[in-house]
Order: structure tokens, then sequence, then C-alpha cells
């Protein structure tokens, strides 16, 4: 992925590797390393626009994601709209997407559609929505096309100066993960600590 694109970089792998049973889209996530602590985003790299399946899909991958790498998985849908509090076709969406989630993972703290401010501040949170298991302390951000969170990912990461480790994939059968064209020295050692611990952890669970 240095010196390739993402899409040339992914295609052989979903032709050879092929995605895990169960499992319709390759997606992907960024680790994104801030002050306050490592969130999870996801997806900013594969899908553009993806249905609610698709989006349900990218939810509960990531919150396993997150899972396998210590953090508690609390999973925000994130839309324009915090509830009812708006409406369109978009956040019909996010709706449909938070269901299908819902109800394939009924244990998961999984909710939306919710604001990004409605769920990292617990003071919007309580404004918003209150009595909620993810508002306010979300640590899995769900975005609903790519469009918005590649967007948010390097507008986060250039201006807070923080660290994106990523795209990190995830729904194939073996650990691939790609690097970006104007990645550093430190984003190839990052990403191959990241593939490293992906594998000990499948090699744990088989």
């Amino acid at each position: 992925g240095a010196i390739h694109s993402t899409g040339d970089t992914v295609l052989p792998a979903l032709q050879v590797i092929k995605t895990q049973t169960g499992v319709s889209s390759v997606s992907s996530v960024f680790f994104m390393c801030l002050p306050q602590g490592i969130l999870v985003y996801g997806d900013c790299a594969i899908l553009p626009n993806p249905t609610a399946e698709q989006l349900a899909e990218i939810a509960l991958c990531s919150a396993d994601t997150a899972q396998k790498f210590g953090i508690e998985p609390r999973v925000a849908m994130l839309s324009y709209s915090t509830g009812s509090s708006g409406k369109g076709p978009d956040v019909d969406k996010v709706v449909q997407a938070t269901k299908i989630a819902q109800e394939r993972q009924p244990e998961l703290a999984l909710e939306g559609p919710l604001q990004y401010d409605a769920a990292v501040s617990e003071d919007v949170a309580k404004i918003k929505l209150p009595n909620s298991k993810v508002a306010g302390k979300a640590s899995v951000f769900i975005f609903p096309d790519l469009d918005s969170g590649n967007i948010t990912y390097k507008a986060v990461q250039r201006s807070t100066n923080s660290i994106a480790i990523g795209p990190v994939l995830q729904g194939l059968n073996k650990p691939v993960n790609d690097l970006s064209r104007g990645c550093t020295i430190t984003d190839i050692v990052n990403t191959v600590a990241i593939t490293a611990i992906q594998a000990q952890s499948e090699k744990n669970l088989s």
C-alpha cells in the first residue's frame, strides 16, 4: 500500500484469502490515538456507500476488532440525527442498520442514530439521549459512508496532531492490512505490529 492504491492492494486479498464465513464485505477501522484514549473509527477506507446490511456488518466487525485489542466496544451508529431528531433516507438507513446489528448481537452496547457530539460528550448525551449505555461514552464510531468517515479521521488526525493507525482491514480469513501512499516509517511499524497482534489473536482462537 505504500506505493499502490487501496483498491490494488486489497483486491488480491479478496481474490485469494477471501472473506470469513458469514461476512459479505471487507471493511476497515482506524485506531485514533487521542489524548483522552484510543477510539475506533469505521469504515474510513473501503466501502463508499454501504447498505444498511453492510453498515450493520461493519459495526459488528469493528466491535470485534476493538475487543481483540482490549477496547471495550460501545458502538455509536453515527448520523446527523440523534434518536428521532432528524428525518430522511440517510437517517432511515442508520436506523435500519442499528436494528439489524442489535438483533444479531443483542448483548452488545450499540445504539443509533447518534450525532458525534452526543456520542462523545456526556453533557450533550444527558440532553439528547439520557440513560443511554453508549451516548457520551462511545469507543467505536461507525460512519454512515466513506465520505464522512474518511474526512473525519483525517480532520481529527491533522487538526489534533494525533496518531491514526490504519486502515486495519476486517472480515478476511487471514490478517491483511493496507498502508497509505503518504505513510511514514512509524505508520509502517504500527501496521506491522497491529497485523501481528491480529495474527496472534487468530492463533489463540484456533
